[in-house]
């Protein structure tokens, strides 16, 4: 039955409901998917941005320009390792309090991490605490990252009709060009109307209050449709619950590692095409960067058109077999890095819209490619730590780990890095394979 069907069958059966806010359509979910996935993925994105133009100079001013780019990755990763964390706890949460309070919690805690960094002083003014404070601050982010997790997608899933399952599976990852898009035009125009004694001063502060302003919009877009009975109903009877961590990572741990590192191919070359090449022509070209901005924008608009794409793909192929084909293009791209990333301009421009397009086809699959593995009680809280896990190992770290490569060993190693998460794709979706006909 499809997910239209199934849910107006039973629309109306839960007595005490009033008003449109007593049905959730398939419509609904995807808009509360598509609003809650681009609030964090803006808010995601304006830190990663600024990670690379801002705090280097605001926060690390005592180090040369690559020390300080690569310091602030340091504390860029710092929310990719609380977020498990955040899930964890907040799932606690959810278990005594209700859904509701754990996400008005996890949004109310992103928003005071993002407006905290917003009203943060320099280390000019506050030294070293100002460093701390930012750290603090990304670790609230993170915490708040994992603890923001809803199951509309994987109610989305599950309601998808049997044959469009890769076309409701992308519209979650949509929230990724779209949250760059607003967040690079931002600070291109912010870089282009000011100068940069202004822009370094106050400028910069101005899309972390408009995150802020996002996440309570978000807050309260999620919250009405969270809040709904008929929500919880279809919740309850997909039995997406919270379950104890023990109990999930023993028994589908397997499933939670082999389901991160399917997608390792996409969330390796999430960063390797968005902060990364950016922190490169900061440090080493002399483009201007709002123009650079503009054109990975540019190629973010055509990520978003892969998005939809893969949704069409793998609804023909199928989300595994469109994840490997991904990978190996993925492995093949990364032995261009070099020679697109030191080729002057047109190479630059070219890696990025060529990168933008592989990342669109790629990540709008990565999602839940593999967490139908999990038995049905534990699909809740396995698709959010997938999602953790992949993020950690993925991408976490790739923004540092590719400019410290690059930096010191060549652009060759970023290569490297890339087919790596390439290859253990392929593997990892090879296992999958595997570990289904053994079952």
């Amino acid at each position: 039955m499809s997910g239209t069907s199934t849910i107006h069958a039973e629309q109306g059966v839960t007595p005490g409901h009033h008003g449109s806010n007593s049905n959730v359509t398939p419509g609904e979910i995807a808009i509360g998917v598509v609003i809650g996935r681009a609030s964090e993925y803006f808010d995601f994105f304006v830190y990663a941005i600024a990670s690379v133009l801002v705090f280097p100079a605001v926060f690390f001013p005592f180090e040369d320009p690559l020390t300080g780019t690569l310091y602030s990755f340091l504390i860029f990763s710092f929310a990719f390792v609380a977020r498990p964390l955040g899930t964890v706890a907040l799932m606690m949460v959810q278990q005594k309090f209700g859904r509701e309070t754990k996400l008005t919690v996890a949004l109310f805690m992103l928003g005071i991490s993002t407006a905290g960094i917003a009203f943060l002083p320099s280390y000019a003014s506050l030294g070293a605490a100002a460093i701390v404070l930012l750290a603090v601050l990304r670790i609230g982010q993170g915490l708040a990252f994992g603890g923001s997790w809803d199951g509309l997608p994987s109610l989305l899933a599950l309601n998808a009709p049997e044959n469009k399952r890769g076309w409701y599976a992308m519209l979650g990852q949509l929230g990724a060009p779209i949250g760059f898009i607003i967040a690079a035009g931002l600070f291109a125009y912010l870089l282009s109307a000011l100068s940069t004694a202004d822009f370094l001063d106050w400028g910069w502060r101005y899309p972390f209050y408009v995150a802020f302003a996002i996440n309570v919009v978000a807050l309260f877009a999620r919250l009405r449709l969270v809040a709904t009975s008929e929500y919880a109903r279809l919740l309850e009877e997909r039995e997406l619950q919270p379950v104890k961590v023990t109990e999930i990572v023993g028994s589908q741990g397997h499933n939670i590692l082999v389901g991160a590192l399917a997608a390792l191919a996409s969330y390796a070359l999430f960063h390797v095409v968005t902060v990364f090449p950016l922190s490169w022509i900061a440090l080493h070209s002399e483009r201007s960067i709002s123009e650079f901005l503009v054109i990975q924008i540019a190629g973010a608009v055509l990520a978003a058109g892969a998005v939809v794409l893969s949704g069409v793909i793998a609804d023909k192929l199928g989300r595994r077999n469109t994840l490997g084909f991904l990978a190996i293009l993925i492995a093949l791209f990364s032995f261009f890095v070099p020679h697109m990333m030191g080729g002057g301009d047109n190479g630059q421009t070219a890696f990025i819209l060529i990168g933008f397009v592989l990342l669109g086809l790629s990540y709008g699959q990565a999602a839940g490619a593999v967490t139908a593995n999990f038995k049905a009680k534990y699909r809740y809280m396995g698709a959010a730590l997938t999602s953790d896990l992949a993020w950690l190992v993925g991408a976490g770290f790739a923004p540092l780990v590719a400019l410290g490569l690059a930096a010191h060993f060549g652009l060759e190693y970023v290569s490297l890095y890339l087919l790596s998460g390439a290859v253990g794709s392929l593997a990892a979706l090879s296992l999958n394979r595997a570990l289904e006909l053994k079952d």
